[in-house]
């Protein structure tokens, strides 16, 4: 019986630490969903209810995704999943390859129309898993526009991938530039209006600010905060129009080339305002 008891543990630490096709990980998916949960709760705050942490809790223990190594992200109520974490899962699985090409019946550069088909192998024998994607100035952000062949092809590995691993959620890159319902929308558009509306910037910077708060999905107030922050002044109203300017070329940067850095740090905000109150 004692002996029993022994391999049955050992048979649920094994389980616990490896996954089928893959290599060993460092922590369990019991440990890695207690630290989702945790992450996601700080981040999302009431948003994160008790179906998307059962849905949370699959995706810990079928695909081994992080929150804080930005394989998942919640938006408006739902779970995506994104290129990192898809890449990252491949390499787990110990992907054999993938083959990417554009679909030239469907491409046009001179505007800017792109289509690819990817084509992921999971092991020498696998005859493979298609994924199309397309991309074009209307189906992506103005931030990226001149980059849609990129897009196009990132999106085209995304499909190609979550068919080949089975996961059933969209990925982030795959969406277009504005994710939110009509109603979320106008109120978004209008909180990003009060939170540039003042005499500082001018028009155009406060055009692009209210442009990458509804674009990226980003919180006003902790937009507000950051920006006075980032100028050294207690009300935007006080800063200069080269500082509001500075602040939102580097918003645009952050957002670009790190969505997940930059809510971590708009999040920072959020947690010292509950601290201080």
């Amino acid at each position: 019986m004692h002996h029993k008891c022994i391999t049955t543990a050992l048979q649920i630490k094994w389980r616990a630490l490896h996954r089928p096709g893959g290599g060993l990980l460092t922590v369990s998916t019991d440990c890695l969903f207690r630290r989702n949960r945790k992450l996601a709760r700080q981040r999302w705050g009431a948003a994160v209810n008790r179906e998307l942490l059962e849905s949370l809790k699959t995706f810990c223990e079928d695909f081994c995704f992080s929150i804080s190594s930005g394989d998942l992200l919640l938006l408006d109520k739902h779970w995506y999943v994104t290129h990192v974490g898809l890449i990252r899962l491949a390499s787990r699985r110990r992907c054999r390859g993938i083959l990417v090409e554009p679909a030239q019946q469907f491409c046009n550069s001179k505007d800017s129309c792109w289509a690819f088909r990817a084509t992921v192998y999971k092991c020498r024998t696998c005859r493979g898993f298609v994924g199309y994607g397309d991309a074009d100035p209307s189906n992506v952000s103005p931030l990226v526009h001149g980059a849609e062949m990129r897009v196009a092809e990132t999106r085209a590995v995304n499909r190609a991938l979550r068919k080949a691993y089975g996961i059933g959620i969209c990925s982030v890159e795959e969406i277009g530039p504005f994710a939110q319902p009509p109603q979320s929308f106008r109120e978004s558009k209008k909180r990003a209006t009060q939170v540039a509306n003042g005499n500082y910037g001018g028009p155009k910077v406060r055009d692009r600010l209210c442009q990458l708060i509804r674009q990226h999905q980003l919180d006003p107030n902790l937009v507000k905060s950051y920006a006075t922050d980032f100028c050294g002044v207690k009300t935007l109203r006080e800063a200069t129009r080269e500082q509001v300017e500075e602040f939102v070329t580097q918003l645009a940067d952050c957002a670009e080339k790190d969505r997940n850095a930059l809510l971590c740090q708009l999040n920072g905000y959020l947690v010292q305002k509950e601290g201080a109150a």
